[in-house]
């Protein structure tokens, strides 16, 4: 599902209209993406889940072309974790 399909299930559900549903969409993607920019950024939508950042540690990988080693520096990367209702639902 994308972001029009779920903008068309908005308008279906609610009395707003598509181009809102869309602004709402980008706003709170927005909204979400500069809250964990921040240091120990973290979004909680209780009973859907939480957004965070979690650092991945520096390790050692493989080139799959050549076999080299290579270093792989440590990264910050975005992070979900479903909630309970949102859990319940999917089972």
């Amino acid at each position: 599902m994308n972001k029009n399909e779920i903008a068309q299930l908005m308008v279906k559900d609610s009395s707003i209209i598509k181009s809102n549903a869309l602004k709402v969409i980008d706003t709170l993607v927005t909204v979400v993406g500069d809250v964990l920019k921040k240091k120990q950024g973290k979004v909680t939508l209780v009973g859907f889940g939480t957004f965070k950042v979690i650092e991945k540690k520096a390790k050692v990988g493989r080139n799959p072309k050549t076999g080299a080693k290579i270093n792989i520096p440590k990264k910050k990367v975005p992070k979900f974790v479903a909630g309970k209702e949102l859990k319940s639902l999917v089972k």
